[in-house]
């Protein structure tokens, strides 16, 4: 068995989400962190805010792997009188790596939209929609149909607990068999989940016009699909445990030494909403 290093965890990682999946526009890999430095406990979050960074910190971690890009966009300086700045110093002075697995986790099976598919009650699926060579989302088939308000109950029982919750659009006594998704923001692949006959799409992000004419379109097409906005943390935190699961049995088949390796899921919620007020009770589609 050989000590655990930070190349050791990157192979296995950029194996299971090859850098090269990943959507042209995207950034993803590690971003700080030595390679030759030792592993012990690997923390996990949807994003890398300050808070997650703090808390990583705090339990001793590492490495973190993140599901959002902490540089997405380019940046001039990395002073801490920004957020990307002091997030950068923090992960620097703790010398903790960050790694991040984005649309090539989004892609991967196993991956962010297979642990979705299943939350929405999907055994068999199939690619949504095809992006630069890539399935994007997945649509399958529930066992049996259920109404669109039992539908929603379910996935909110099987995603973790965000203040804003889920949002509806569509009668609550609508047929729900046919399910499309896409973790995270999707509101682009409204036409796709019409097209391959989806009841419901699930996804998050949604805008006002387009949910709003893509349901002016659908109800000359019997109503559906129905939309559900489950939002972007919960639809794609899902993927975090069964990454570091995978991770641990990949290195332990690689002949690495992981009996005192340890995995945290971080606790934060970074939905970034707080609460919300004035909900109305369900009033139906708009006329």
């Amino acid at each position: 068995m050989s000590h655990l290093r930070l190349r050791d965890v990157l192979a296995v990682l950029e194996q299971t989400f090859p850098v090269d999946s990943a959507q042209s526009w995207d950034r993803v890999g590690l971003v700080t962190g030595d390679p030759d430095q030792p592993v012990r406990r690997i923390h996990a979050a949807v994003d890398p805010t300050l808070a997650v960074i703090e808390e990583a910190r705090d339990a001793g971690a590492d490495m973190l792997v993140t599901h959002h890009p902490l540089l997405l966009r380019g940046v001039h300086s990395v002073a801490t009188t920004s957020a990307k700045g002091a997030a950068i110093t923090s992960l620097v002075v703790g010398d903790v790596a960050l790694y991040v697995a984005h649309t090539n986790a989004d892609v991967a099976e196993p991956g962010v939209n297979t642990a979705l598919a299943r939350a929405c009650g999907l055994t068999e699926t199939e690619p949504l929609s095809i992006e630069e060579g890539r399935p994007m989302g997945r649509v399958g088939d529930l066992d049996a149909p259920v109404s669109l308000a039992d539908f929603a109950t379910r996935l909110a029982g099987a995603l973790p607990s965000a203040p804003a919750g889920i949002r509806v659009a569509g009668p609550a006594d609508g047929q729900v068999c046919r399910v499309a998704l896409l973790g995270g923001a999707g509101d682009g692949l409204l036409d796709a989940a019409a097209a391959a006959g989806a009841d419901v799409y699930v996804t998050s992000d949604l805008r006002h016009h387009p949910v709003l004419e893509a349901r002016e379109e659908a109800a000359a097409q019997g109503g559906t699909p129905f939309v559900v906005d489950a939002g972007h943390w919960a639809t794609e935190s899902l993927w975090l445990q069964e990454m570091l699961d995978r991770l641990g049995e990949s290195l332990a088949a690689a002949g690495h030494d992981v009996m005192g390796l340890e995995s945290h899921v971080s606790t934060i919620c970074t939905d970034p909403w707080s609460f919300t007020v004035g909900a109305r009770p369900d009033q139906g589609d708009p006329q």
